[in-house]
Formats: C-alpha cells, sequence, structure tokens
C-alpha cells in the first residue's frame, strides 16, 4: 500500500509543479508580448490546453506501464493496452468527464480517483487565472 501511495503522490506532484510552472512562467511572460492584450490571452488558452495535455499524458504513460504489472491492476473494457487508450483514459479521467467504457481493477483504481481530482483542481485554477489575466488585460486594446 505504502507503494501506491508513493507512486501515485510522484505522479500527481509531478503536474502539479508543471502546472505551477506554466502559470508563473505565463505571467512572467505575458507582460512582455508586444501584440494586442486579447491576443496575450488566447495565447494563454492556447498554452493552458497544451500544459493540460501534457499533465495528461504523464498520467497516461503511468497508466499505460501500470496496466502491463499484475500487481496495479488493469484496465479493461475498451482498452487495448496501447499508449493511445491509455491518453484517450486519462483525458476521461483528467477532465472528469468518465465515460465508463474503460474500467479500471485493482490499484490503478487510486490513481484514475487522484487523477479526476487533480484534473479538476488544475483546470479550475487555470480558469481563474485566465479570468484574473482578462480583467487585468481585457479592456487596454
Amino acid at each position: 500500500m505504502l507503494k501506491v501511495f508513493l507512486i501515485n503522490g510522484a505522479i500527481i506532484a509531478l503536474t502539479v509543479v508543471i502546472h505551477c510552472e506554466f502559470l508563473y512562467r505565463f505571467t512572467l511572460v505575458m507582460p512582455r508580448l508586444r501584440i494586442r492584450h486579447r491576443l496575450r490571452i488566447l495565447l494563454g488558452v492556447f498554452a493552458a490546453i497544451s500544459a493540460h495535455a501534457v499533465e495528461v499524458w504523464i498520467f497516461a504513460a503511468a497508466y499505460f506501464y501500470m496496466d502491463k504489472s499484475p500487481s496495479w491492476g488493469q484496465l479493461e473494457g475498451n482498452y487495448d493496452g496501447s499508449l493511445l487508450s491509455s491518453a484517450y483514459f486519462s483525458f476521461t479521467a483528467f477532465t472528469t468527464l468518465g465515460l465508463g467504457d474503460i474500467l479500471p481493477t485493482g490499484n490503478i483504481r487510486y490513481l484514475v480517483g487522484l487523477e479526476s481530482l487533480t484534473g479538476f483542481v488544475l483546470i479550475t485554477w487555470t480558469a481563474s487565472f485566465l479570468y484574473l489575466e482578462m480583467t487585468r488585460y481585457w479592456d487596454r486594446d
């Protein structure tokens, strides 16, 4: 159980640090951009989507490798064992969409639940960040 806790915690910590770093770097770059303010926000949205995609792929890689180890459990249903199927499953978990066509069994379930919670928090954090940036820069054009 300690192994499950430590590995899941490391994956979550990595994604949160990546997200925090993205927001911090974007805050530094935003005022230096010599483009219209609304375009800055648009760049922020595209950058945020890219950051979320990187975070999802980190979880996807974890599912891909965990599924290959019997001690972690597996992903069942419409899952073919590929990295792309792992990414699809990760996107549905991260966004809390959870279609249910792929079902986790065993210890892998804990990471799935934690990914949904992490995704919800990071998406909300991004929305709050972009809202603050919009209120700061929106009417300057």
